[in-house]
């Protein structure tokens, strides 16, 4: 038999990890299999998608391999434009390969467009569309769901040789193939012989393919479970979507030949379709938008003379070392070719200051005297001691990344300003993908495999919470995890799929900040699709395909803590008349550093986490650099300096430098190396290093590019030598630089930080009640933030006033030195009713009665409803209270509603008449007693969403502060996972559970000031606790913090009655807390993650956690709450959660974006409130991307939205339901008092645009879809 070179064959059917839940091929493993098996070319045609080809570009490039960048598109069996019933949401396949330049363009396009216009289930074109962009294209009739192998399965071969021709007239002639595939599939073998058949009679040729979707035989179980991760199914679920055969991978040329012996010349054309590909994509080639400059300037001229011209506002005289550092800067700007992208960032930073809209900048930025100059940034790099190489440096060619964060609830209008100037098909955000980390992947694994949410959550959390670690990493670092692997199969089977699985990308959304500004249409360099969070477009490169095409990624962030700054400060305008510039606020506040060295940084940036709270406290900071240290130290790694930072402020240790050199640079660190910049300072003062070389340094540490790093430390070692340095110190020196490895924050970043931190403090210490207005304003669809705010007012002393039609607005108000509820936050009162009660308010006065109320407002939009919400909440008490409104709503509505009649007929009512004396004629609102205070702090909280006037701990409530170790609202925090604490409240609800060995436990929920809490009282404790957990009892609940999720319940182990405690006091009460620990040998909580909380171990073993220190008096194992503010009581340390990145790329990605020996970009730090949405993205279980037969889409709201925003998710949700009817039922669990209530709807098309589509109208946090 005649066999055929290994780079006779190409494949040319691969589908790669960014078939998104379908492949499992990572982009480099399939390079460099494909290298091993003798191929010179290879393409990747992923579902619907360019996601991967950049990357894939680089990577085959890099080892020798021509790339061939295609995709298995879609087409629609009607239009592309039809969008109904089951026809249209059954695509056929079809697959597409550039041949050239052109034909990547056009592919581009037909993708961006099936994306945008065609997309139902999947992203559809339709021959016409094709015919239109067709040239420069190669197609192949595809698999089985192709459109001629249809026609074959039902036996038309009519429509078959139609198609065949109508595709050979669309490419032109030897552009299209017909496909010939065997992966072991009856069916397969069976169109085989019909397309040999069919090829003689329609003239077209064969080829060869392989529908590969991993890429070693080996893997097939485990793409078996991506399978089921992606349909939302389990391995043993009957009749679900699996691939019949593991023949699906990438087989050598012999093995191909072996399947089709006879066909010699169809495997030969994967060769000929090769040698057709000359695509060159245009990488590397810098692509700077035009920006407009005056007529005779250039781009560097007119940055040059702007930069000048901003050195004389923002210094007055300039000095030689001014003009020296702007020069040097410049230098390597203009050199490097950025001039235009300055020019850029600042034009649309000019814009939002223009519009009143707050700014400021992140990262390495602000080391820069030109985007100081330029006001891009508040901060002055020479000031602070900030770098310019840490940003830019010419040793190190990156790309400038300039990360500008604006209000939140603004930011778009920054990007709709850039998208009119330079063009719509210009601008688009940026797409990033999540990937399976370790944690997530297991979850998955162990939902597939049908084991119960509790096994595989203690699972989870036996992997380090350190950020990107690998499963194999993981079992050598947790003895627990190592344990449970060792001594269960079923887990270790479950490991074992998830580490194939970790790193693989999940899903596709949009990126948190990343904008892209192209100089021609981007579809010219890639296709684009629906952003996931907006109704803009993005792209379908990452980051790091972006820059590769030579484009620029800019920032624009929404930051909340931006919104609340500025409204604080119109709010101080509008109440004070005083103008307050934030840029320009003293820096030395005496108030704003007592706040801070209080601890109450409730509402301040960076500083609101337990453990925070706790270091600021002991820090007493006195200025901005103090603050800046401590956002730079409260990082994994660097935190472990913290305590000497705090003792050295404070003169209790002496300051010492590891050589007298670096005193100059860390004198205001006390010595200590706190910013990534001081590795840099190290370099040049010890080892004579540059700017630029110190910079590398600190690059190869912190991305541990160990060859880098190894060449950057021998000449280091050698210069510091020459310079008299002895070596204990060089190896002093970097045993110091060892915590950066693991993350580190930039100087530049923490001053930005530190510098909003300052002014949030400022604005919170002296306009304490504007403030705060401002803090609920920002959080009012978040049930909880408001609670924990509303619980800090109180603690402030400041009276937050129940709603009043006499006296609220829409939202919150400040009125007088109170905070004044808004209408808009009562549930079922709508927008327009509020209107039309403030519109009656200002034009006739205050409302004298409830029937001259209902007489003067539109009672076609307040109904009765509305009126009853109103009343139950307080909002009519001037009027009456709550039990006569009630009472008297039926004849005030009646007399109401006749006067309104009387006057749309054109009578004159007796009301009208009687003029002010109309009250005369009022029936008067029936005598009855009030309602009892429990019935109306509960409707409340059923309207509210929160306690407002009291609370049903009533004066109890603030004592019980002094006995718990956290409230409610701490438990989130990701760093008191698994850590044992004290809470107090108010049981308002609970439920019994039978476990599977018959015994009873209990789920209690509790009420504190800042909120509702879950309590897990499992049997052993719930046996011995059982008389305790009485509705309506206050009651001291000692366990441990279990997180699940974004969600967080207390593990009971201890229970107390309030009155019995108070009794005995704080101290005493400590103490007890504090013996019961050291008698039951809890260390850090009842047991190790996993444990049952009742002190023994739970399933699988493992070690105990260490204990968590306290203060005097405070048993071992017992955090002290941050609001307690004896001396005896000091906090524990508290570790950070690790941080998460501003985009999880997936590895092999990135390291193909880097393939071509050029350094990675670096993103900054994300703020905490976007940092701990990507912690609990990157932790939760994938979103299947197709529904199985028979499966239900359940949509659940979350609890802590408010109420406004769970009825307005519901309208919007109902809304697209009506848009996109299909086959997957939908049941709607509505909330509802004691839980929720299904709701059967319409069937919906299920497909990843739902979920993109749900995102953009609704938004993150308030819906949840399950399909079941």
């Amino acid at each position: 038999m005649t066999t055929i070179a290994p780079n006779d064959f190409v494949h040319l059917h691969t589908h790669s990890e960014f078939s998104l839940l379908d492949g499992l091929g990572r982009i480099t493993e399939l390079v460099d299999t494909s290298v091993r098996h003798g191929f010179d070319s290879l393409a990747v045609t992923d579902h619907g998608a360019l996601y991967g080809s950049v990357a894939f570009y680089q990577a085959a490039t890099k080892a020798g391999i021509k790339p061939i960048i295609g995709v298995e598109t879609y087409v629609a069996r009607r239009s592309m434009t039809d969008k109904e019933g089951k026809a249209d949401s059954q695509p056929f396949h079809l697959l597409l390969l550039a041949t050239d330049m052109t034909g990547y363009q056009n592919l581009c396009r037909l993708l961006t467009d099936a994306h945008v216009d065609g997309y139902y289930y999947k992203p559809r074109i339709d021959r016409e569309h094709l015919a239109r962009y067709g040239r420069g294209l190669v197609g192949m009739s595809a698999c089985l769901g192709g459109e001629i192998p249809k026609a074959l399965e039902a036996e038309d071969w009519e429509l078959a040789r139609r198609l065949a021709g109508e595709y050979q007239d669309i490419l032109g002639k030897g552009r299209f193939f017909l496909e010939l595939q065997d992966h072991g599939i009856p069916e397969q073998r069976r169109l085989n012989e019909q397309l040999l058949r069919l090829a003689p009679e329609t003239g077209l040729p064969l080829v060869v393919t392989n529908d590969l979707h991993y890429v070693h035989r080996e893997q097939h179980e485990a793409h078996d479970v991506l399978l089921c991760v992606g349909t939302g199914n389990n391995l043993d679920t009957p009749n679900r979507m699996r691939f019949e055969t593991d023949q699906f991978y990438l087989k050598t040329a012999a093995e191909m030949h072996a399947l089709f012996p006879d066909q010699r010349e169809a495997l030969l054309n994967t060769r000929r379709i090769a040698e057709m590909i000359d695509l060159k994509l245009p990488l590397g080639e810098l692509r700077i938008p035009h920006f407009p400059v005056p007529e005779g300037e250039t781009v560097e001229t007119w940055l040059r003379k702007e930069c000048e011209a901003g050195l004389v506002r923002r210094y007055g005289a300039i000095t030689p070392d001014l003009q020296q550092r702007l020069d040097y800067e410049l230098g390597v700007i203009i050199s490097m070719g950025y001039a235009g992208y300055f020019l850029i960032v600042a034009d649309f930073v000019r814009f939002a200051r223009e519009q009143g809209i707050a700014t400021t900048c992140r990262g390495s930025a602000p080391g820069s005297i030109v985007t100081y100059t330029l006001g891009i940034t508040p901060v002055d790099p020479l000031h602070y001691g900030l770098p310019f190489e840490r940003f830019l440096n010419p040793d190190r060619v990156t790309m400038p990344d300039i990360d500008v964060d604006f209000e939140d609830e603004r930011r778009d209008e920054v990007i709709n300003y850039v998208s009119r100037k330079y063009g719509t098909d210009h601008v688009a955000q940026i797409i990033t993908f999540g990937t399976m980390l370790a944690r997530a992947a297991i979850r998955d694994v162990g939902r597939v495999m049908g084991m119960g949410y509790g096994d595989v959550d203690r699972i989870a959390k036996a992997v380090p919470n350190q950020l990107g670690i690998r499963l194999e990493e993981a079992l050598v670092q947790s003895p627990q995890l190592k344990e449970m692997h060792d001594g269960d199969p079923q887990i270790a089977r479950l490991l074992g799929f998830a580490r194939q699985l970790e790193g693989v990308a999940r899903n596709a959304s949009t990126h948190a900040a990343g904008v892209v500004i192209s100089r021609e249409p981007l579809t010219e360099l890639m296709p684009l699709q629906k952003a996931t969070n907006s109704d803009a477009l993005m792209t379908q490169y990452e980051m790091h395909g972006i820059e590769a095409l030579g484009l620029l990624k800019f920032d624009f962030l929404g930051l909340s803590n931006l919104t609340i700054l500025r409204k604080a400060v119109d709010l101080v305008h509008e109440h004070r008349g005083l103008e307050i510039d934030l840029d320009d606020i003293p820096l030395d506040d005496a108030r704003t550093f007592e706040l801070l060295a209080s601890g109450e940084t409730t509402g301040v940036f960076q500083l609101e986490s337990a453990g925070m709270r706790r270091y600021v406290r002991e820090l007493r900071p006195t200025s901005v650099f103090d603050l800046a240290a401590m956002v730079a130290l409260y990082r994994p790694g660097p935190m472990d300096n913290i305590p000497a930072y705090i003792r050295r402020k404070h003169g209790t240790e002496p300051v010492a430098y590891l050589h007298p050199l670096l005193e100059p640079f860390l004198n205001r660190t006390y010595g200590i190396f706190v910013y990534q910049e001081d590795i840099m300072a190290a370099a040049m003062a010890l080892g004579g290093f540059t700017g630029p070389e110190a910079d590398t340094l600190g690059y190869a540490i912190r991305k541990k590019k160990s060859s880098v790093l190894r060449s950057m430390k021998d000449k280091f070692v050698t210069q510091a030598a020459e310079r008299g340095v002895p070596p204990q110190t060089i190896d002093a020196v970097f045993k110091a630089f060892e915590p950066f490895e693991r993350y580190g924050f930039n100087k530049a970043h923490a001053t930005c930080y530190g510098l909003i931190a300052y002014q949030t403090a400022y604005l919170k210490a002296n306009y304490t009640v504007e403030y705060m207005t401002s803090v609920l304003t920002a959080f009012r669809d978040n049930a909880e933030k408001v609670a924990a705010a509303i619980a800090e007012c109180r603690r402030l002393g400041i009276e937050v006033r129940t709603p009043d039609v006499h006296r609220s607005g829409l939202g919150f108000t400040v009125e007088g030195e109170a905070i004044r509820f808004g209408l808009l936050a009562v549930k079922n009162v709508g927008e327009s009713a509020i209107e039309s009660i403030i519109a009656a308010r200002e034009g006739d006065g205050e409302f004298r009665s409830l029937t001259d109320f209902c007489t003067r407002i539109d009672l076609r939009l307040v109904n009765r409803k509305v009126l009853e919400s109103l009343a139950k909440v307080g909002a009519l008490n001037m009027l009456g209270h709550p039990a006569q409104i009630l009472l008297g709503l039926d004849d005030a509505l009646a007399a109401g509603q006749a006067a309104q009649r009387d006057r749309i007929s054109g009578q004159t009512s007796l009301f009208d008449l009687a003029g002010d004396d109309s009250a005369a004629l009022e029936r008067p609102l029936p005598a009855t007693p009030e309602t009892p205070v429990r019935e109306r702090l509960r409707w409340e909280k059923e309207l509210l969403g929160l306690y407002l006037s009291d609370h049903p701990m009533g004066e109890v409530a603030e004592r019980v502060g002094l006995f718990v170790t956290a409230y409610s609202g701490d438990l989130k925090d990701e760093s008191l996972d698994g850590q044992r604490v004290v809470i107090g409240g108010i049981v308002t609800g609970m439920r019994t559970v039978v476990t599977k060995s018959r015994s009873t436990m209990a789920v209690v929920t509790l009420e504190d000031l800042q909120g509702t809490l879950e309590v897990v009282v499992f049997p052993r404790t719930y046996e011995q606790t059982l008389g305790t957990w009485r509705d309506g009892a206050i009651l001291l609940v000692a366990g441990r913090v279990d997180h699940r999720g974004e969600e967080a319940s207390l593990l009971a182990d201890s229970v107390w009655d309030w009155d019995a405690v108070a009794e005995r006091g704080p101290d005493a009460f400590a103490q007890e807390v504090g013996a019961l620990d050291r008698r039951s040998g809890r260390r850090g909580g009842g047991g190790p993650p996993g444990s049952n909380g009742n002190g023994n171990g739970g399933p699988y073993g493992g070690g105990r956690r260490e204990p968590v220190a306290v203060g005097p008096g405070v048993g071992p194992g017992v955090r002290v709450s941050p609001t307690r503010t004896d001396a005896a009581a000091t906090l524990p340390r508290v570790a950070p959660a690790e941080p998460i990145p501003a985009y999880a790329e997936p590895p092999d990605l990135a390291a193909a974006a880097a393939g071509d020996g050029g350094p990675e970009p670096e993103e900054p730090p994300l703020p905490d409130e976007q940092r701990s949405r990507a912690a609990a993205a990157a932790q939760a279980p994938s979103a299947p991307v197709e529904a199985a037969p028979g499966a239900v889409l359940n949509v659940r709201f979350a609890r802590e939205a408010g109420r406004d925003r769970v009825v307005s998710a519901m309208q919007a949700f109902q809304a697209l339901l009506r848009e996109r009817p299909g086959q997957t039922p939908v049941v709607v669990h509505v909330p509802a008092p004691g839980g929720t209530a299904p709701m059967p709807l319409r069937g919906v098309a299920y497909d990843s645009e739902l979920l993109s589509e749900v995102r953009r109208r609704i938004g993150e946090g308030v819906i949840e879809l399950h399909l079941g």
